[in-house]
């Protein structure tokens, strides 16, 4: 097994305590099913297969997130990655991991200061001005402080936990073995490509470690909206910013969760609402680089109606490829285009073995159900949800930035019905997906595309000779391979096999017949009913072949 070909002496006593946790609520027969149980017992480490009675009656979602909550800030993380799945879980589930929550009690600033005074090269007490020892928010990888720089001007300390790297590659590798071992164990597992989620997940929580990672993100939403003075991105002072921690422009304004103070400060609750989606969606659609989050939590309130956006550690990334798939499926709800929207699901799903017939039937429905809705009337979210009930009832899976999209999409208008009840997000995708589909048929755009594809045919003419010479090579040395992947071929072997065996059982029963003929001439011998007893039998099992081959053909005619 992989995992006798790896080292995991060292994850032994984090893979117990995991183990011991799920086995507590009740999970003890995914620990079976993948076999993590025989490893530590096999190593000697006792496990207590007994479920308490606390979590004997709570359903499944809500012991998993309660697991994943004890379990740490690598399971949290993973929790609210899964929350972005909404092609593999049901409802029911997302609502459960969407209740995981990073906040977690803070360390002593006195745990920081080892790694913290390495990192700036001496006492942050000699650099910052009345830094604030107590933290003022703590989340499972990093914590908050308040300081001011020697320059006077108010700054946030955003600073790593002390040994959270260790803990969290130790977890990490965990998590990948048991992905390999859900694979290996559980076949209907291996479509939602569980290694492959570990992955992505991996090089996700990797980048949000590295705390100058969130501050080059800062910076380039900076640069985005450069011209945009409603919407604001702090500034990052790099000269103290590293792995460790990042210096960020303190910004004070109205949280967004404090809807009564937005009323007394006289802010329009309309244009706060207006304005947040439009900077999501030109994130999503201009520029291709989003905030992944954009729930209240992270969006301060300004006068004059601004916005201030924090916490840039979780992005999502769009090629513009992939920009173009959107702004086409937008483009194909707003049309109600049945044909159209298939077609971007085919591209999404790749190839992925699909009945293209019911999945037609199924978005045609889905459309059919808008038929008459206005726009104005639609709820986004509720459509996405559609679809992806859709994508999971064929068992789908999406590619992992759309389902960071999506959900960033349905946070986005869930703030902005919390500020404006009337809010509606297709009012403004519409303006977005427009202006998206014209800057595609400019000029720039298609002179840019057809030197892209001269480019393309370019490099294709000129590695053609190299190409054939490699493959006359390879040919010469007898190393030419052809690989085909016939459709139905399993089917043609079966048929086949069973037409050789009728064949053979044809060939069998004219012998017995010859044979038994040839019996019944010779005198002498055991007799039955006055006939020769060999041949009776060997007529009789002819009968017998000839019933059944009889048979098979008739069945096979009917199938």
């Amino acid at each position: 097994m992989l995992w006798e070909t790896i080292n995991v002496v060292r994850d032994l006593p984090r893979l117990h305590e995991i183990t011991s946790v799920l086995i507590r609520f009740g999970l003890g027969d995914l620990v079976r099913a993948v076999g993590i149980g025989n490893i530590l017992e096999r190593a000697g480490r006792m496990l207590h297969w007994k479920e308490t009675g606390e979590t004997a009656h709570e359903e499944t979602p809500v012991r998993v997130r309660r697991a994943l909550e004890e379990l740490g800030p690598t399971f949290v993380k993973l929790g609210q990655v899964l929350a972005t799945r909404v092609d593999v879980f049901p409802p029911n589930w997302i609502a459960e991991f969407e209740k995981l929550q990073s906040e977690v009690p803070p360390v002593p600033f006195e745990s920081l200061l080892p790694e913290l005074e390495e990192a700036l090269g001496g006492s942050p007490f000699e650099i910052f001005v009345d830094l604030w020892p107590e933290a003022v928010a703590a989340a499972s990888i990093a914590q908050v402080h308040y300081a001011k720089l020697p320059s006077g001007e108010p700054v946030v300390l955003k600073i790593r936990r002390p040994g959270i790297r260790a803990k969290i590659e130790a977890d990490l590798r965990i998590l990948y073995h048991i992905a390999t071992l859900v694979e290996l164990e559980i076949p209907d597992s291996r479509r939602y490509r569980p290694r492959q989620i570990v992955e992505q997940f991996a090089k996700s929580l990797k980048r949000e470690l590295d705390l100058a990672m969130e501050a080059r993100n800062l910076e380039r939403f900076a640069t985005h909206f450069a011209g945009d003075e409603n919407i604001v991105i702090p500034k990052v002072y790099w000269e103290w910013t590293s792995e460790v921690m990042n210096v960020q422009e303190r910004i004070d304004g109205i949280h967004g969760n404090s809807l009564a103070e937005i009323e007394v400060a006289g802010l329009d609750r309309k244009v706060l609402a207006s304005r947040g989606a439009d900077a999501v969606l030109k994130m999503i659609l201009v520029h291709g680089f989003f905030h992944a989050d954009p729930h209240p939590g992270n969006v301060f309130y300004l006068p004059g109606n601004r916005l201030a956006m924090l916490d840039f550690g979780m992005v999502g990334r769009l090629p513009e490829i992939r920009r173009d798939q959107i702004v086409d499926l937008l483009a194909a709800l707003s049309r109600k285009d049945d044909d159209a929207l298939l077609d971007v699901l085919l591209e999404w799903v790749g190839d992925a073995t699909v009945d293209e017939v019911k999945l037609a039937s199924d978005v045609n429905e889905l459309v059919s159900n808008y038929e008459d809705m206005q726009l104005k009337d639609m709820r986004f979210g509720v459509l996405l949800g559609e679809l992806t009930a859709i994508i999971r009832e064929h068992s789908l899976v999406l590619p992992s930035d759309l389902t960071l999209l999506f959900k960033a999409l349905v946070t986005l208008e869930g703030l902005g019905r919390q500020l404006d009840p009337e809010f509606h997000m297709v009012d403004h995708l519409g303006p977005f997906v427009r202006q998206v589909i014209t800057d595609r048929y400019s000029p720039h755009a298609l002179q840019k595309r057809a030197k892209r594809h001269l480019k393309d045919l370019f490099s294709l003419a000129t590695g053609l000779p190299r190409d054939v010479a490699r493959l006359l090579k390879e040919a010469r040395r007898g190393r030419f391979k052809i690989d085909l992947d016939l459709k139905r071929l399993d089917h043609f072997g079966h048929q086949l096999d069973r037409s050789t065996n009728r064949l053979t059982m044809g060939i069998l029963t004219a012998s017995l017949v010859i044979g038994s003929s040839i019996v019944m001439t010779v005198k002498g011998g055991p007799t039955l009913f006055g006939l020769p007893l060999f041949g009776f039998i060997g007529f009789m099992l002819a009968f017998v072949n000839s019933m059944w081959i009889l048979f098979s053909i008739w069945r096979s005619g009917k199938d």
